[in-house]
């Protein structure tokens, strides 16, 4: 014999409630995109890396970025002074919540020193970004060349 009810609409409310829930969780957190790596035109010479940081929920700062293809990764900001571009070291950059910081030429970027000789046009490469709040969040960059056109967002 049959149930009154058959399963499939029993189940509705329960299936309605759960997609009114899926919205709920928790609150977007940091993250990182349109990641690339600009090679060295010259071999053994650091690369630059360029990316956009999206805030979460809080404000939080960025510690660092490290990529294990390279020994040593430097945030840096170039600034210019008359007609001299000089890039200094920076040891952290605030990442407003729910703001964007662009990691641009001529402004905010890291260096990768020493990156392993393998890593060549196309390669992924992999970066780990660090905050203040203990996030760490993983992304990858394209690499291109010393020539290439920045890749489009």
């Amino acid at each position: 014999m049959r149930a009154p009810f058959p399963f499939r609409i029993r189940s509705l409310p329960f299936l309605m409630m759960t997609a009114a829930l899926g919205g709920c969780g928790p609150p977007a957190e940091v993250g990182a995109d349109h990641a690339y790596v600009r090679l060295p035109a010259v071999a053994r010479n650091p690369a630059a890396t360029y990316f956009t940081l999206h805030g979460g929920p809080v404000d939080v700062t960025l510690l660092s970025v490290e990529s294990n293809v390279a020994i040593r990764a430097e945030m840096h900001e170039s600034m210019k002074s008359g007609a001299m571009t000089q890039m200094k070291p920076i040891s952290g950059v605030a990442l407003p919540a729910h703001g964007d910081v662009k990691f641009t030429p001529g402004g905010k970027h890291v260096m990768l020193f020493d990156m392993n000789p393998g890593i060549k046009r196309g390669s992924k490469v992999p970066l780990l970004f660090t905050f203040t709040n203990g996030q760490r969040v993983r992304a990858f960059a394209i690499a291109i060349a010393a020539g290439d056109a920045a890749p489009e967002e």
